[in-house]
């Protein structure tokens, strides 16, 4: 699932593809047209279903949406990498412990919206990204991994999350690979 530029999308179907992660990434949905992610899948060959939440009453509704789209492309686990919508219990009773997020930060610390410029704000000498279990409250599942991103003295909001980004893509397969482990056991 992704909203934006698709950066951690590609970096996981890259990992499938290069064994990293024995996984294959089946359908990437995204929720704005024309996005990056939409314009990677296309380029990189995945299968992409747009579900606009714009489309829909309720973020129930959108959830639903999710859910039938999953189930048609026989998805076991979802990954939130950029979606930036915030997901109902519809979504997550429906993949339990089967729903990963990336989020900006070193959870709990800048939960929400902007934790970049929640971090600058603060005046953190440390911040960072984490990938967790996606439980109904924003950015409190469990953590699968996290990575620690010094806060540089000239850092404005581009050049942490560019430092932040590329720990994402690191941890990102790992989380994944970790989370299918769990549920193999």
């Amino acid at each position: 699932m992704a909203s934006g530029a698709g950066s951690n999308f590609e970096g996981l179907v890259a990992a499938c593809r290069s064994q990293q992660l024995a996984a294959e990434v089946a359908l990437l949905v995204v929720n704005n047209p024309g996005c990056g992610a939409e314009q990677r899948a296309a380029r990189l060959g995945v299968p992409c279903q747009r579900i606009d939440h714009r489309d829909h009453a309720s973020r129930q509704s959108l959830d639903r949406a999710l859910i039938e789209a999953f189930r048609q492309a026989q998805v076991d686990l979802v990954v939130m990498a950029g979606w930036m919508r915030i997901v109902t219990p519809v979504l997550v009773d429906a993949y339990p412990d089967r729903l990963i997020n990336i989020h900006p930060s070193l959870l709990p610390s800048f939960r929400g919206l902007d934790a970049v410029g929640q971090a600058l704000a603060a005046g953190v000498q440390l911040t960072g990204c984490t990938a967790h279990l996606v439980r109904p409250e924003v950015d409190a599942g469990p953590v699968l991994v996290q990575a620690a991103v010094p806060v540089h003295a000239g850092d404005d909001h581009d050049s942490l999350t560019a430092r932040i980004q590329r720990q994402e893509h690191r941890i990102l397969p790992l989380a994944v690979a970790l989370a299918a482990a769990r549920l193999a056991a």
